[in-house]
């Protein structure tokens, strides 16, 4: 077992049994345990039959403060549980001090829930994040949930069959009931859609979508290159902030994290799937991006880009037919005018030239009244739900 740091790091140990060794938890100290760390997702031996894990290299520039400048509004912890040497959970404490300074609020957060299939061993790794928030002032937690709206959110708890698509949770089905049993209840439900592109959209689409362009004096933006988009990628990402406000957990990005966002999904990103709509100054007032699904890919890789992980996930991208809704946004005083109309035209002619033959919504809030209705209107069902989870500690 790792070396103690310190006495204060020391946490209550889970009681021996008569089948196995006690269960301690220990602060993440050094870069052995750190390394420790980011690997224990891929060797516990309960995960999901169909895990898609997250890339080794996305889980290290997370805690990398040149790759995610969240950082450096947040202070941070980490644990592993170890039952003598092996080690069988992880867990991650975040504070967003410059989140909770705009919302008026004292949260924390607890994200990389990863762990063994034992229920003392889920309660001790919550309880570490809820003892140390506690010492610094907050009075409510919540998560899974990472440093921003763009790391996965929540616990799957519905929908296992699918396979997750990029930047969604993988956890197993026995998860969610174990911390309920912790006290955590619902603090937000998300959904992901499955809608088959349709053959054609109703005539009064077009109509709708023709009219706005017309009357509002904007129009469609033809991207035929990776080099034509990328002067697009910090106009688009400046209308996520001023869109993006009321989501759970926003924070609106520096010109900084944009251009580290940029670099990170860049590689995946193909100019026919982003769809700009501009006005007259060529300034995006909405968009809609999407990508071929890259999860089996990411399934072959088991979290490793190399030597052979990005050869899969490029064969998973090139031989799809699910392609996955990775960000849209309109802008707000132009909402509900037929812009998203004008998009689904766009997209839907789009993924049927390059054989696409359904998608996968991502994650969407369900009291997203509005989008789920868009959704629901051409035929599309809930087939996956998440659910962020929240606990009063004061």
């Amino acid at each position: 077992m790792p070396a103690p740091v310190g006495q204060a790091a020391i946490f209550p140990t889970l009681a021996a049994r008569s089948d196995q060794m006690p269960v301690q938890l220990r602060p993440v100290a050094s870069a052995k345990e750190h390394r420790r760390y980011l690997r224990l997702p891929l060797e516990l031996p309960d995960r999901r039959p169909n895990a898609v894990p997250i890339l080794l290299v996305d889980d290290r520039d997370l805690l990398d403060p040149k790759r995610n400048p969240q950082l450096a509004h947040c202070e941070v912890e980490r644990w592993i549980a170890w039952q003598g040497n092996r080690a069988v959970g992880r867990i991650m404490g975040i504070i967003h001090r410059s989140h909770n300074a705009s919302h008026g609020e004292h949260t924390a957060r607890f994200f990389q829930l990863d762990c063994i299939n034992d229920a003392e061993v889920v309660r001790l790794l919550v309880v570490a994040v809820e003892d140390w928030a506690r010492e610094r002032g907050m009075d409510r937690i919540i998560g899974p949930f990472g440093f921003s709206d763009k790391d996965p959110q929540g616990l799957q708890v519905e929908g296992f069959a699918h396979l997750p698509v990029i930047s969604t949770p993988t956890n197993p089905a026995w998860l969610p009931p174990q911390l309920e049993t912790c006290a955590y209840g619902r603090s937000e439900d998300l959904v992901s859609y499955h809608l088959a592109i349709p053959a054609q959209l109703p005539a009064s689409y077009h109509a709708v979508a023709d009219r706005c362009l017309r009357n509002l004096g904007l129009h469609l933006v033809t991207i035929r290159s990776k080099r034509e988009l990328k002067p697009w990628v910090v106009p688009v990402l400046r209308l996520v902030n001023e869109t993006y406000g009321k989501l759970l957990g926003f924070t609106p990005m520096s010109e900084a994290e944009m251009h580290a966002l940029a670099a990170k999904y860049m590689f995946i990103l193909r100019p026919e799937l982003v769809h700009l709509i501009a006005d007259e100054h060529n300034t995006p007032v909405a968009f809609v991006i999407a990508s071929p699904d890259m999860s089996e890919g990411l399934r072959r890789a088991n979290g490793r880009l190399f030597p052979l992980g990005f050869l899969h996930i490029l064969r998973a991208m090139k031989q799809a037919k699910q392609m996955d809704l990775l960000l849209g946004a309109v802008r707000p005083d132009l909402q509900g005018k037929g812009l998203t109309a004008a998009m689904g035209i766009s997209l839907f002619d789009a993924a049927r030239t390059h054989g696409f033959t359904h998608l996968d919504s991502h994650l969407i809030m369900e009291r997203n009244t509005r989008m789920c209705a868009e959704l629901e209107r051409l035929g599309a069902r809930v087939w996956k739900r998440y659910r962020v989870y929240e606990r009063m500690i004061s």
